[in-house]
């Protein structure tokens, strides 16, 4: 085979490569001149959980809410989900909608606390599916807060001190996991607290379990001078369940100290709890949209 090799002219060579050279210049020199945006860090959110911890106060501060707090997160494990702390009001309007729980710790008088935006916000957010854990104190003092108090039901009378009480499962809710194993009496030391109403028969309240007032003295000394501190007699609920629109709520007396939550009846009675507002809401059909037997 014969292969042919043409010559390279040396003057086009070179053209060609002069031609190159100063069109490479002059792209070099153009970029340059192209202003560069500086980079913005990114410092949002990396690491939020699922469950995020209120614990302001707007009224009395009870002494172990930090401690209350700990336990809380170290929660975590069985839950399977991270809980995160927080008594910072803004981190209520800027980081809500990332977490599927809010429990509430001893959260009281919260009118005093969230400013309107902060109290919207709340609102907005478990309308849209959220759910609400409230321990204890957190029905005291919320009568300001109009939606908040037509979701807790009931508002804070007077309370007992730390003591033991008869608590009565509703036969009804036996099977709930917050409940779920106990016995249908069992006695409980807590503090406990008189509210300013039942939440028993009111629409779209499932109550989980009352006491027996007539196994412990319902108020204690400091309120006995009070004309308006009273027990609330045979229908006493302790912890119950509110679903409206599509959020799920969950209050419970207990919380007061860690006595009356680390316990194995405390833990799974709050881990359940969490769960339970975490996952979907069972919408109630009204009476009248319910489909009729055939």
């Amino acid at each position: 085979m014969i292969t042919t090799t043409m010559p390279t002219h040396p003057i086009k060579s070179g053209f060609l490569l002069l031609t190159v050279l100063l069109f490479c210049t002059s792209l070099a020199f153009a970029l340059e001149k192209v202003p560069v945006k500086p980079t913005t860090p990114d410092r949002g959110p990396k690491q939020l959980g699922t469950v995020l911890v209120f614990s302001g106060t707007g009224w009395y501060r009870h002494p172990e809410i930090p401690a209350i707090n700990g336990w809380l997160a170290r929660l975590n494990t069985d839950l399977g989900m991270q809980i995160d702390i927080t008594e910072t009001p803004k981190d209520l309007t800027d980081l809500l909608d990332h977490y599927k729980v809010l429990v509430l710790n001893n959260a009281n008088q919260l009118d005093k606390l969230l400013d309107d935006a902060q109290r919207a916000k709340i609102e907005a957010w478990y309308k849209a599916g959220g759910g609400i854990v409230a321990l204890h104190a957190t029905l005291v003092h919320q009568t300001e807060w109009k939606w908040f108090n037509q979701l807790a039901g009931c508002d804070y009378n007077s309370d007992s001190e730390f003591m033991p009480a008869r608590v009565i499962v509703d036969p009804a809710a036996k099977d709930h996991p917050t409940v779920k194993g106990a016995a249908k009496s069992f006695m409980y030391s807590a503090d406990w607290t008189n509210h300013d109403r039942s939440v028993t028969g009111l629409p779209g309240f499932e109550v989980l379990l009352r006491l027996d007032e007539t196994t412990y003295t319902p108020v204690r000394e400091l309120f006995r001078t009070d004309a308006n501190a009273k027990p609330m007699g045979a229908d006493h609920p302790i912890a119950w369940l509110h679903t409206l629109d599509d959020g799920r709520f969950f209050y419970t007396e207990l919380g007061h100290d860690l006595r009356s939550l680390d316990t194995p009846f405390g833990r799974q009675h709050i881990i359940e709890a969490i769960k339970w507002a975490a996952g979907p809401a069972k919408k109630t059909v009204p009476a009248e949209k319910a489909p009729k037997a055939k």
